[in-house]
């Protein structure tokens, strides 16, 4: 249930209300926006009689809502999230967050070079794994400590904010130190006691959609960072398993709408690992944007052929430079036709 509060109402309206809440042995959530101020409720096993609260001093309604996802959902926050990183904003139309970078930390000259070639190419945030899950127990799984080091260096080098992936609660402290932005990744998606400790790390976490999960149960994991505390959450979309052979995943783009609509949270597409050929990673990414998402996240390799993981679907520098451009350029045409629609 939602209990939307009176424009004017007070501090001690707003008191009231949560107390009222938790006699009932629920919990409540204040929720704060420009127009108006909510209290959420989680924890009922079922329907609550509206009349509970409606009588109360500066309640406006008290809503019933038939979503698991409380505070994801646009429902109890009807206003975009919109997330700060340096002098860059996301989400709510501030134009696509480009991210770009190996999947894996491999030495200081690597990650430096591209880094580098990355902020002069005008990416907002460098990604790079310290700690990598793969499938195979045989796979070069990071660096670990040493490639947190190296994206602090290449973070120091070039101002470019980091985003990179905690595998477990360990590797969460280590990320810490250097990441702007948490990665969790695919396979950890339903990894809920990492997520409850992400939530209370005082960082964004970008959270990817698991490799068969529905909208549902991707906003369903969200709600676990947002209900730890963690208010800035980025939703992605990486592609999920299917039947097709053309492509490594399926990159479903038809969830970023989706998205938008069920949830005020940004949304992110990753057309590398959707993909997992370069060659497809540029086409992806445009039609990402078209699609309407805050932010696009691809991979960048100076050598491909020597890459450690996931060779095949990293872009050479000179075409991430022009895919940056190309992203650069659409996205106002997009807003501006997206407008005239309104």
């Amino acid at each position: 249930m939602l209990i939307a509060m009176k424009q004017g109402s007070t501090r001690d309206d707003l008191a009231r209300v949560c107390r009222a809440v938790e006699d009932l042995g629920f919990h409540a959530h204040v929720l704060t926006g420009s127009q108006r101020t909510a209290v959420a409720i989680t924890g009922n096993p079922g329907p609550i009689d509206p009349t509970l609260f409606e009588a109360l001093p500066g309640v406006a309604e008290a809503i019933a809502v038939t979503r698991p996802w409380t505070r994801a959902g646009r429902d109890a926050h009807p206003e975009d999230t919109v997330i700060r990183i340096g002098n860059a904003r996301i989400g709510s139309g501030s134009g696509p967050f480009v991210v770009a970078g190996p999947c894996a930390v491999e030495s200081e000259e690597q990650i430096l070079s591209v880094a580098r070639i990355l902020k002069d190419a005008g990416a907002d945030a460098l990604r790079g794994g310290a700690y990598k899950p793969r499938s195979s127990p045989y796979s070069f799984q990071g660096l670990g400590r040493d490639g947190v080091h190296l994206l602090a260096k290449a973070k120091e080098a070039t101002g470019l904010p980091v985003v990179t992936e905690a595998v477990d609660e360990a590797s969460l402290e280590q990320v810490l130190r250097v990441a702007d932005i948490v990665q969790i990744g695919a396979r950890n998606m339903q990894n809920y006691a990492l997520l409850k400790r992400a939530g209370r790390c005082g960082r964004p976490v970008l959270l990817k959609r698991g490799l068969s999960a529905t909208a549902e149960e991707l906003l369903l994991s969200a709600e676990y960072l947002l209900d730890a505390g963690n208010p800035e959450v980025i939703l992605c979309e990486r592609g999920i398993r299917t039947f097709s052979q053309h492509s490594r995943y399926t990159l479903d783009l038809s969830i970023v709408p989706a998205l938008r609509e069920l949830s005020h949270l940004p949304v992110f597409v990753d057309p590398s690992h959707a993909t997992g050929h370069s060659e497809r990673v540029a086409p992806m990414a445009r039609a990402a944007v078209a699609a309407g998402a805050d932010g696009v996240l691809f991979e960048v390799h100076p050598a491909p052929e020597r890459a450690l993981s996931d060779a095949r679907q990293a872009l050479l520098p000179g075409a991430a430079r022009e895919l940056i451009a190309q992203l650069r350029e659409l996205a106002p045409i997009v807003s501006r036709r997206t407008e005239a629609l309104r």
